[in-house]
Formats: structure tokens, sequence, C-alpha cells
């Protein structure tokens, strides 16, 4: 799977980010908890150099806990600050201006030493598209400022943000990579949302996430579709097999067409539905 979707506003979000740099304090870096590494934009470290940076873990109430935590572990291996966070809700967000405060500890501690007061931190927010930037900054700021939306690419303008008194955060649009050629990170990026679906064949997308859910998540899909039987570890490299259990998937959500035959892209649709919003329990696509 090689996809190119690199639109405008991408390319210049990238050219903006690199003009305000020497006006930002902090980057904040937010990911999809579920994809870690496959919502992560590779040229980001590329285009903000040595800035420090706190990582937000967003929509970690879909994510598995237990994997989300060794997330945690991997990124402090790494000298990187991780937060978990549900921007929908507002869980943990209120630690994110004092853990943005640990990491300039040093340098506003140097000014104070100076004379200077510290005033307050400008934070970059950047994060691929739909990974709920907007959803974070109307929640950081109290109120509704940048448009939201269940579709890639909401954001298209950019802007200074007040977070209270403390913290200024600059919005920008959602950079994807101009192309990736990892089918694994194109599938995880489509089955949570973060492509769009015409871009990809939708029962492609629910095919290999049946596969991964029966290989990882077993007992959540018998339970969401009250399936008696799934096959096993082995049978799974039979494409017929994964195929079979859509179509169960498709007949306990009534996804049927003329003469009784399951509508598969109608179930493929049914099961991303039930995946994205969390109605098929919390679950991790990448793991440390």
């Amino acid at each position: 799977m090689s996809v190119q979707w690199f639109p405008g506003h991408m390319a210049k979000a990238r050219r903006q980010i690199e003009e305000k740099l020497k006006l930002i304090d902090l980057v904040i870096e937010l990911l999809d908890a579920r994809i870690p590494l496959a919502s992560r934009n590779p040229m980001i470290d590329q285009i903000l150099k040595n800035k420090p940076r706190l990582v937000l873990l967003n929509k970690a109430d879909l994510a598995d806990p237990e994997v989300t935590a060794r997330w945690v572990e991997a990124f402090a291996q790494d000298g990187l600050s991780a937060l978990p966070i549900d921007a929908s809700s507002g869980k943990e967000v209120a630690q994110i201006v004092p853990k943005s405060k640990e990491r300039l500890k040093e340098k506003r501690e140097a000014q104070l030493r100076k004379g200077i007061n510290p005033r307050a931190m400008r934070a970059l927010i950047v994060g691929i598209p739909n990974v709920g930037k907007s959803t974070l900054i109307n929640r950081m700021a109290g109120r509704s400022i940048a448009a939201t939306g269940d579709r890639p690419g909401v954001t298209k303008a950019q802007a200074w943000i007040k977070v209270g008194t403390e913290m200024e955060l600059l919005d920008t649009p959602g950079i994807l990579w101009p192309k990736f050629e990892d089918e694994q990170v194109g599938i995880r990026l489509a089955a949570t949302g973060a492509i769009k679906d015409e871009i990809l064949n939708v029962e492609d997308i629910a095919f290999h996430t049946t596969k991964y859910l029966l290989e990882h998540y077993p007992d959540m899909l018998k339970e969401r579709y009250d399936l008696d039987e799934l096959p096993t570890v082995e049978q799974l490299e039979e494409p017929d097999q994964v195929v079979a259990v859509m179509e169960a998937v498709g007949r306990r959500r009534g996804c049927l067409q003329a003469g009784g035959m399951v509508n598969l892209e109608k179930a493929s649709q049914a099961l991303l539905r039930d995946l994205r919003s969390g109605r098929l329990g919390r679950i991790s696509f990448e793991t440390p």
C-alpha cells in the first residue's frame, strides 16, 4: 500500500511551524494512544529539532490501559514525558500545564535567577489530522475556539490561543507525511479514522482489523457480536476464516441484502464504527 496524501494546506503548515519555532518554548505533540507510532509524523523530529517536548496520548479511554502504561515507560526511556489524556471528557487535561512547566523548569529557574519574571509559556501543538487537536484546544481554553469534527483535516488556519494566564497555544493544521509505504501504518491510521474512508477500501481495512482483533482481542469480538466460535490463530492464515467472521458480524448487525447474503461493505462499516466509538472495548494496535 503506497498512499499519496499531502494537501496544500499541510505543506503550508510545515512551513508555518518552521517559521514560528523561534517563538516557541515547548512543543506539545498529540498522538493517538491506540497507535502512538502510526499517528506520529516521522518528519516531526527533523522539523522541531531540539525543542522541549510533551507527548500527549489522546483517546486513552479507547486504548488498552496496560499497553498505554507501557508506552509511557517507553517514551520516558527516550527522555520524553508522556501523559495519557482524553480530550473529549477532559480527563487529565488539567495536568498539561503543570507537566509543561516541568519540561521548562531549568529555563524558567535560570530566568528567575537573572531577575526576569517568566512570561506565559508559548507552546506549539502538533498532530496528524483527526487526532483530537481542536477538541483538546477547546477543552484547555474552556471555550469553543477551534473547529472540531470527526473527519480529518478540519483545522485550516493558524492562531494563538490563551490557556489561562500561564500558557499560549499555537494551533496548526494537521500534518501527515507526503508518503507512507508501510501497509500496517496505513491500515491503523484508516482503522482509527485518521485517514478518510474514501481513500482506502473499507473492506480491506475491516479485514486487517478483524484479523488483528482475532489475534489480540478475540474475547471482545466474541462478546460484542455474540459469536459462538472463532478461528484459531493458525486458521487466521486462511483469508476465508477472517471473512467468515466479518460475515458473522454482518449478520449480527443486520447487514443483509437480497437472498440473505451479507453486505460485506456495510458489515465492514459497522465494525469500524464500533471500533472507533469504543463499543468494541479498549483496544491498542501497537505495543512498544
